[in-house]
């Protein structure tokens, strides 16, 4: 896939981005069991299993529209951004959603950008229109980063999720792929 080579002698090794496999999917699972397990970020209630993982994994390839990708920095996995189905229906087949998701500890440094350059670079030429992208309210990151990459807002369901004893706003974004 692609691999930055813009680092210093003081800063982590370059991330490398790949396909995700089977062997990604316990590092997969921690990321996202994090965000489960303590933040509203995800709407998840609990954990999934490493079985569920190795299932959710096996379900992309690395052509079509439904794409998972990963970054590793200093050969821990740093996050994953992946193409889905939007919604099952047939007339939905040219739209996607896509998921973003960086390790607590590494966010701010560049890897949700390098996942999404990869990701839409990957998905250029297959037969997708649009990308959507729901997201947890307030989340400024994940805002500023779909901005950047020229998702735009298409509106707000509010209070659609309840976790943590409270509810939950998702923010509605929007990119044209073709």
């Amino acid at each position: 896939m692609a691999e930055t080579s813009a680092s210093k002698a003081s800063e982590p090794q370059p991330v490398l981005v790949h396909y995700g496999k089977a062997s990604d999917a316990t590092a997969l699972n921690d990321l996202y069991n994090h965000y489960i397990e303590t933040t509203p970020i995800t709407f998840d209630l609990k954990p999934w299993s490493l079985e569920q993982r190795l299932a959710w994994v096996d379900g992309f390839r690395e052509g079509g529209p439904y794409r998972l990708l990963v970054a590793e920095r200093d050969g821990v996995l740093a996050g994953y951004a992946c193409s889905t189905r939007f919604r099952d229906k047939a007339a939905y087949s040219s739209t996607i959603e896509t998921s973003i998701y960086c390790r607590h500890d590494v966010i701010g440094n560049g890897i949700g950008s390098l996942l999404y350059e990869a990701l839409f670079e990957a998905l250029r030429g297959e037969p997708v229109h649009k990308a959507i992208a729901g997201i947890t309210l307030p989340n400024d990151a994940s805002v500023a980063l779909h901005r950047r990459f020229g998702f735009k807002l298409t509106g707000v369901n509010h209070e659609v999720g309840r976790k943590f004893d409270q509810y939950w706003d998702v923010a509605w974004y929007e990119k044209a792929l073709e």
